[in-house]
């Protein structure tokens, strides 16, 4: 679900404080672990963690008014969201990124839920859920310059699809 809210406190005073406290939880281990090129900010009705035109002038390619996307968290209808498309820049339909890999075994060894994942989004319902601590290193390992030399990969091989394979 978009949100209309302008700002990220804005955002978050307009959810119930369940999903307030879930969704500052997994808030705190990103802005922890975010390297300091990324910004956040509000972004498609979400929080969003993108990399200002400041740093990647030229934006995001399907919007290039737009900052490059790096990550966002949202309340949805049934579940919260958070969406690592660090972890997907440069998969294809048939073939995951290491740092997905890393990321589903990273999960696994934690021993929490299983892993609720599609495309670039991982899902969960409550905070007994979710492994922090792997959260944090996902985005700890993108730094600005890695996504940024990452996404300019992906876009010169003309892939710009991520991956279908959940």
């Amino acid at each position: 679900m978009q949100s209309a809210a302008s700002s990220v406190p804005e955002y978050l005073d307009s959810l119930p404080e369940d999903r307030r406290a879930l969704i500052d939880a997994v808030r705190a281990v990103i802005l922890e672990n975010l390297d300091a090129g990324y910004r956040e900010a509000m972004q498609y009705g979400m929080i969003g963690y993108a990399v200002p035109h400041s740093v990647f002038p030229a934006g995001y390619h399907c919007d290039p008014a737009q900052p490059l996307p790096f990550a966002a968290l949202a309340s949805q209808k049934n579940h919260v969201s958070l969406y690592l498309m660090g972890l997907y820049v440069g998969c294809t339909d048939d073939k995951e990124t290491e740092e997905v890999l890393w990321f589903r075994q990273a999960w696994a060894d934690a021993g929490k839920k299983k892993l609720d994942m599609g495309k670039s989004c991982v899902r969960f319902k409550k905070l007994d859920d979710i492994a922090l601590d792997v959260i944090g290193q996902a985005i700890r390992r993108m730094p600005t310059s890695r996504y940024i030399e990452r996404y300019l990969a992906v876009l010169a091989a003309g892939s710009r699809r991520p991956a279908r394979k959940a």
